[in-house]
């Protein structure tokens, strides 16, 4: 796993654009013997593996893409395509369900039922590879679904779970706001987007702290903002771009009202005017309760009640999200963090890694959840 990893860490692809990714993974599979293999999108790839008796059938789910970013590791393994790294740990994901697909497949006559590894593309560019596959019947006959992610901000050697709500949706929105430009030693002749714009971000952080719950999971972040080309110039207009993360749909509803209520107020108070748009992301991720505890009792068998810990969500999104939306379906972490090696960066990190010693806990999770679920004509135990 460790190879493999490192192979794909070495040889990283963006969303959409998978595709030795998924001409490795395809190979590696068909090195096992005995799965079902097939490409249900370019960039994807599906494998079957049917036990020697009847049963329900498991989705296992990886992610395979990379992000958009240039690494500044200076591993021997480090990106050798640039401005592309695995900063996410997609490519541990991969390694584990590889491992597991070996593995079960030497086990088939003991599990009943079917296991369907999904090996995914796109998870970081909306729409996402989730909901192609979904579309494409990945899904289909399929009773759970459950995958692994691999997080720095844990510790090696221990599982997190989360019960109902786990990953936040992630919208998107944009905002310009316009101004009159002219001369900056003159700025009673102008309307001063930059001005102006500001206001708007700082009274966009009362659609959080004033217009919302305090109980309520919000985020609200601008995350972009461009204006002007020189020092003497106050420009015409102010371009911002940012993210609202919610848990709850009805939350999520009511975020873009309230927020161009705010940036109209703001705007016409001060004679600019403005163009908002705001788009959705992937839905939150929502964990079924069943299928999370019957994880949490595999993970106090590999790695011991004490290195399991029940989590609050997060305000990351993943689009995990679509399989949730066919059948019951759970997500769960694994650490990846080691401060005494200094593996501690975040996610989206040009310097981000991983210990690991994660994909050995990660594979024995997928090989726990499996044998749980189809090790005993198909039952729970």
């Amino acid at each position: 796993m460790v190879g493999w990893r490192r192979h794909l860490h070495r040889n990283p692809e963006v969303s959409f654009h998978e595709e030795q990714t998924a001409r490795f993974i395809r190979e590696t599979l068909e090195s096992f013997g005995g799965l079902e293999i097939s490409r249900p999108t370019e960039n994807s790839v599906v494998a079957r593996l049917t036990g020697g008796k009847p049963g329900r059938t498991l989705a296992l789910r990886a992610d395979i893409d990379a992000l958009p970013i240039t690494e500044e590791n200076d591993f021997e393994f480090a990106s050798q395509n640039p401005g592309a790294m695995h900063a996410c740990g997609h490519d541990g994901h991969t390694a584990m369900l590889l491992g597991a697909a070996e593995v079960l497949s030497s086990m088939r006559d003991e599990l009943a039922g079917e296991v369907r590894f999904v090996f995914q593309h796109a998870e970081e560019l909306y729409p996402g590879g989730a909901e192609e596959l979904v579309e494409a019947g990945v899904m289909d006959g399929v009773d759970a679904a459950v995958g692994i992610h691999l997080w720095s901000q844990t510790p090696v050697g221990k599982v997190g779970v989360t019960y109902g709500p786990m990953m936040a949706a992630p919208d998107i929105f944009n905002v310009t706001v316009k101004g009159k430009g002219g001369h900056a030693a003159m700025p009673h002749q102008t309307v001063d987007s930059i001005a102006v714009g500001a206001q708007v971000v700082t009274n966009l952080q009362h659609v959080v702290a004033r217009e919302t719950d305090p109980l309520a999971n919000v985020v609200l972040s601008v995350t972009r903002f461009e204006a002007g080309t020189t020092h003497n110039v106050i420009p015409g207009t102010v371009e911002m771009e940012g993210t609202v993360r919610t848990l709850d749909p009805a939350v999520r509803d009511r975020m873009p009202g309230i927020m161009e209520r705010v940036i109209k107020g703001v705007t016409s108070a001060h004679g600019a005017g403005y163009e908002f748009s705001y788009d959705r992301g992937y839905r939150p991720v929502v964990n079924d309760d069943g299928l999370t505890q019957e994880i949490e009792r595999a993970a106090r068998e590999v790695v011991g009640e004490e290195n399991v810990e029940v989590m609050p969500p997060n305000m990351g999104g993943e689009d995990f999200s679509a399989y949730g939306q066919r059948v019951p379906a759970a997500f769960y972490l694994v650490g990846a963090g080691n401060e005494s090696l200094g593996i501690t960066a975040p996610h989206h990190h040009p310097r981000f890694t991983i210990d690991e010693d994660a994909l050995e806990v990660g594979l024995k999770m997928h090989l726990a959840v499996a044998t749980r679920m189809l090790g005993k004509g198909g039952g729970t135990s």
